[in-house]
C-alpha cells in the first residue's frame, strides 16, 4: 500500500514512525520543551537521526482542556519550524485544523495534512482537495479538546461502531471532493473523547478498521490510558508507549505517531528481524 503525499509516495509494506513535534507551551506530553522555534527545528534534526520516517509538527495543543490558539498565533509557531522540516528529506505533516495554517503549509512544500477533526472545519476540505497530491489523516474525536473528556459516551457502548461510520463518512467526504483514496490515511483518535476502556475496546478491534480500505495511524504515545495501566507518570511511559506501537502494528497500524522515535525504531527493528515475512 501507498500513501500518496506531496513530495513522497511512502511505502507503507514497512511501518512508518511519525516523529512529534510540539511547537506549544501546553502540550501534555513534553510540557513546551520544543515551543522556541530554535529549540523545535533541533528536535525535528534529532528525530530524523534517530529514524523518523515522518515529522509532525504541530501548533495547537488537543490535551483535553486545551486552550484553542487563533490562526496567527498557529502561524507563528509553526512556520519557522516547517520552513526548515521540509529541507531535512522526510516526509512533513502538519498537525492542524485551521484552513488557513493548512495552505500555508502546503505553500511551503508540507506533505501531509494531519486534522484531529477530519477536515470539519469550514473550507478545510475545500483546502486540502485543492492541492494535487497531499496526503491527508482524518481522525475521529468525540467533542472538542477542551470538553471531550468530561465525561465520553457512545450509543450502547459500542465505540468501535462510532468510529468505524465516522471515518467512513469522512472518508466518503473526502473521496467526493476529488480527494484520491491513495491519499488518505485513517486515525481512531486514541484519547480523543474517549476513556481507557474505549481506546482498549478500540485496540483489540483495530482489525475492523482495515475494511475502510486505508492505511491506519495510531497515536498511542504517552498516552492517559498507558499511565492507568502502568501507575506511571507521563514522563516514564516509554517502555508502555513502545509496547502499544508495537501491539498497534500487530494489528495493522502502517502508521505510528510516536514521541520516542528512537526506542519505537529500534523496537520495529527487532520484531522484524524475529518475525520476518
Amino acid at each position: 500500500m501507498i500513501w500518496q503525499t506531496s513530495r513522497f509516495r511512502i511505502d507503507l509494506t514497512r511501518p512508518q514512525v511519525m516523529g512529534i513535534v510540539n511547537v506549544t507551551p501546553d502540550s501534555f506530553s513534553d510540557g513546551g520543551l520544543f515551543a522556541h522555534a530554535d529549540a523545535a527545528r533541533a528536535h525535528c534534526e534529532l528525530l530524523v537521526a534517530q529514524g523518523a520516517d515522518i515529522l509532525d509538527i504541530g501548533g495547537e495543543s488537543t490535551r483535553p482542556g486545551a486552550r484553542l490558539p487563533d490562526t496567527a498565533e498557529q502561524l507563528a509557531r509553526v512556520l519557522p519550524v516547517l520552513r526548515h522540516a521540509v529541507t531535512l528529506g522526510v516526509p512533513v505533516s502538519v498537525d492542524t485544523a485551521d484552513p488557513v495554517v493548512m495552505r500555508a503549509a502546503m505553500d511551503l512544500g508540507v506533505d501531509i495534512l494531519n486534522d484531529v477533526r477530519a477536515l470539519l472545519a469550514p473550507g478545510a476540505l475545500e483546502v486540502a482537495a485543492s492541492h494535487p497530491t497531499a496526503g491527508i489523516c482524518l481522525m475521529h474525536m468525540q467533542g472538542e479538546p477542551g470538553s471531550m473528556q468530561a465525561a465520553p459516551h457512545y450509543e450502547n457502548d459500542d465505540v468501535v461502531s462510532a468510529v468505524e461510520v465516522f471515518l467512513a463518512s469522512r472518508r466518503d467526504a473526502a473521496l467526493a471532493a476529488g480527494i484520491s483514496r491513495e491519499r488518505i490515511a485513517l486515525d481512531p483518535g486514541i484519547g480523543f473523547g474517549k476513556t481507557p476502556a474505549h481506546n482498549l475496546a478500540l485496540a483489540r478491534q483495530q482489525r475492523r478498521l482495515l475494511a475502510l480500505g486505508c492505511p491506519l495511524l495510531l497515536g498511542w504515545s504517552r498516552k492517559s490510558t498507558l499511565g492507568q495501566i502502568t501507575g506511571r507518570p507521563v514522563g516514564e511511559r516509554t517502555a508502555a508507549s513502545v509496547a502499544a506501537a508495537l501491539a498497534a502494528v500487530l494489528q495493522g497500524a502502517a502508521i505510528v505517531r510516536v514521541h520516542d522515535v528512537a526506542e519505537t525504531v529500534d523496537a520495529l527493528k527487532t520484531w522484524r528481524a524475529l518475525n520476518p515475512a
